[in-house]
Order: C-alpha cells, then sequence, then structure tokens
C-alpha cells in the first residue's frame, strides 16, 4: 500500500510539472520579448483595423512567431478589448481560446501535412463562416515544408479569401517559400533575443518558482541559448533538475552543459602575456584532462580575445554580454594587454581554428598556436606599423640628378 501510495504521489506531480516555455509562454503582447517593432505594428493595426488576409511570421526558432501568431488570433476576436488592443482574457472568447476549445482558430503543422490533400481539406474549412466571433483564423507553422503543389493550390485562397478569413504563416526558412505566396503575405521579421532581455527574463521565472541562482549561470544559459527564448527555458528546466532543488550556480552549470570555465581562458591569457610558453600548455593539457575537445577551446579563446579587445574601450563595452563581476575581469586584464597583442593573437587563433579539422596532428597542432601566443612581442600598435613600413630610396637631390633644367646631355 505504501508504494502504491508513493506512486501514486510520484505520477500526480509528474502530471502536474508543466515546462517553462509552456508555463510562462506569453499571453498578450506586451509580454513579448525583444519584438516591440512587431507587436506595436499589430496592436496598431487591430485599433485601426487594418487587418491584412495573410501574415507571414519569420525568424530563428524560439523567438515568439507562433505565440505572437496566437495572440494575433485571439485578439482580433476579443470582445472586450483592453485601451491599448491587448486581449482581455476574461470574454467568452478569450476563455474558450485559453481552454483550446475555440471553434475560430485552426493550427496546421505543415511538416506533417504538406500535401495537396490537406491544404485542399483547408480551404474546404474555410468555405464555412464562424459560428460566433469575427474572424476565423487559420496558423500554419513551418509553412516551408508544404510542397510546390500545395503552395500552388494555397495560392487562389489566400489571395482572395472571405472577409472572415485570416491567414497566418510562420516559416524559420523564408527563402524557401515561392515568391508568389510572400508577395500575397504581410512580411514579418522576427529577431534573435537580446541576451539582456533572456537573463531578465529568466531571473523573472526563477523568482516565481523560488530558486536560488547565480548571475553568472544565467548569463550563461542565455549565451548556450543563442538568441532562441524556447531553448533558453528549456536549458533552464534542465539545469534547476540537475541542480535538484540547491542554488543554480555558474559552476554546475558549466559542468551540465558542458561549458569551458571563463577562468581558464584567463589564466591562459596571461601566462601569454608574461611570456610563460610552459604554463600555458600545462593549462591545455588541463583542459583535456577535464574533456574537453580542442576545437571547442580554440573557439572560446578566440571568443575570449575579442571580449577582451571591445573591454579595452568604454564605447564598446556594451557588446559584452557577460555578468557584472565577469565584465570587470575583462576590463582589468584587457588594460594589461595592448591592441597590437590581441590583433595578433586573434590573427594566430583564427589560422589555428582554419586549419584545425585539417591536422594530423591537433594537439601539436593547438600546442604550437599556445606558444606563438607566448612568444609574441606586445608591442604598442604605432611602433609596430612604423616597423613594417618599407625602407624607402632617398629621393635625388638636385646636384645628384644628371639632368638640370635648362641644359642638354653631351
Amino acid at each position: 500500500n505504501l508504494k502504491r501510495m508513493l506512486s501514486c504521489i510520484s505520477s500526480e506531480f509528474m502530471e502536474s510539472f508543466v515546462v517553462s516555455a509552456r508555463k510562462y509562454r506569453p499571453s498578450v503582447f506586451g509580454h513579448v520579448l525583444g519584438q516591440s517593432h512587431i507587436t506595436t505594428t499589430l496592436k496598431n493595426a487591430v485599433q485601426r483595423k487594418h487587418l491584412a488576409q495573410a501574415f507571414l511570421f519569420c525568424g530563428p526558432r524560439g523567438v515568439g512567431k507562433t505565440t505572437c501568431a496566437r495572440i494575433l488570433a485571439k485578439t482580433i476576436n476579443c470582445q472586450q478589448l483592453t485601451a491599448d488592443a491587448e486581449p482581455c482574457n476574461v470574454c467568452a472568447s478569450c476563455t474558450s481560446f485559453n481552454s483550446g476549445s475555440s471553434m475560430n482558430v485552426y493550427e496546421l503543422d505543415a511538416a506533417s501535412n504538406n500535401s495537396v490533400e490537406d491544404i485542399r481539406a483547408l480551404v474546404e474549412q474555410v468555405r464555412y463562416p464562424p459560428q460566433s466571433g469575427q474572424y476565423k483564423v487559420y496558423i500554419i507553422d513551418e509553412v516551408h515544408m508544404l510542397s510546390n503543389n500545395a503552395f500552388n493550390a494555397f495560392l487562389k485562397t489566400l489571395e482572395e479569401p472571405p472577409s472572415y478569413a485570416i491567414f497566418i504563416l510562420a516559416t524559420t526558412e523564408k527563402h524557401k517559400i515561392i515568391p508568389t505566396i510572400l508577395s500575397r503575405c504581410q512580411i514579418f521579421d522576427f529577431h534573435r533575443i537580446q541576451p539582456q532581455d533572456s537573463v531578465q527574463q529568466l531571473k523573472h521565472i526563477a523568482k516565481q518558482e523560488g530558486i536560488a541562482y547565480e548571475e553568472e549561470a544565467l548569463h550563461l544559459i542565455s549565451q548556450k541559448a543563442d538568441g532562441a527564448m524556447r531553448d533558453a527555458l528549456s536549458i533552464f528546466d534542465l539545469v534547476v533538475t540537475f541542480a535538484a532543488g540547491q542554488k543554480l550556480t555558474y559552476q554546475a552549470t558549466s559542468m551540465h552543459l558542458h561549458i569551458l570555465d571563463h577562468t581558464y581562458y584567463f589564466r591562459l591569457t596571461a601566462a601569454c602575456m608574461q611570456g610563460d610558453p610552459s604554463t600555458a600548455l600545462l593549462i591545455y593539457d588541463e583542459i583535456r584532462k577535464a574533456g574537453f575537445d580542442g576545437h571547442h577551446f580554440i573557439t572560446g579563446l578566440s571568443e575570449h580575445l575579442r571580449n577582451l579587445l571591445v573591454s579595452q574601450n568604454a564605447t564598446t563595452l556594451p557588446l559584452l554580454a557577460v555578468a557584472e563581476n565577469v565584465k570587470e575581469q575583462y576590463q582589468a586584464q584587457a588594460a594589461q594587454a595592448t591592441q597590437d597583442f590581441l590583433f595578433k593573437a586573434l590573427q594566430i587563433i583564427q589560422q589555428c581554428d582554419l586549419h584545425y579539422k585539417n591536422s594530423n596532428n591537433q594537439r601539436l597542432h593547438v600546442e604550437l598556436a599556445l606558444v606563438a601566443l607566448a612568444h609574441l612581442q606586445a608591442v604598442p600598435l604605432s611602433t609596430t606599423s612604423e616597423a613594417t613600413v618599407p625602407n624607402k630610396p632617398p629621393a635625388p637631390s638636385a646636384s645628384t640628378n644628371p639632368k638640370q633644367p635648362g641644359t642638354t646631355a653631351k
């Protein structure tokens, strides 16, 4: 009986868990991150009733295309719009949409329904007006997966739909959509989520869930997600599960995501600036023993040198997407390095990265690059530029010129 009770409790707990990407999916335009240029346009279109017959939302994965499509579908049928054209989420239309029982919204996954028959079935549904509400909205996700015949079967309906039908197409690969479809849609290009916006959202979710965290860990998750908020939330859930109720630390996050700790790069760069190749090689050996690939290390080192370069100028400092305490470390090390050293170091690392895969002895290939870094002469850039100018022969003076003006050669 005890085992049965524990299994029931665990099953109920697992069923009640909802991933953060779904639990914290925005329900109004104002909660959408990093796409203000799109949400503002859509809200103005709803307020002024200038809705197009077809929209095309395109951009990278996990940036809010399907979310904005669903919010737009809910907004245009909302019976009590707010003053800033947001859905009320309390009327009958909004509540039916939120519960997934709305008859005015039809979603189609073109990745698995990409044939002519699927599009013909969709076109057949368009003929019937909505039973309640003003519009019927058809959301077609991953629309680039439709076959050419399916696109052609969709053209006439997309160009001249009934007044109550609105199509919202979403895709990650706009270049695969035929031009005749593009010309019939209003195109909205979604941007990647900026790291600071992603970190702020992760902070909000962590506070809502009562999770203690280190800000460096959230920055690391944001960098790993590469501008995709859905990826950031998936990684966040994974690392929180790994932490098992304890504080979300930078060390645990980097270990679980198999990301090289930035302290290695600071130590190695300091050894190279001091002209100590032995220490640099020993640090690289530590990195290899920790299970990191040489190419992964080279990519991270080039990023570290780039961060040092932008840290030398206050105007380029905002390009550094790291936590504040790490930013201070970059500024401190950047003050000890010259631009000439960083330029030459970046050239060496880029050449190492370029030829890494073709090298027969990849470890030696990286070690030679580190030795070259340790032997760089960190001299001011002006001195180097003057030294590289070739010596020009002195201009001939008037006394040495055999031909003087007004004279003839004998």
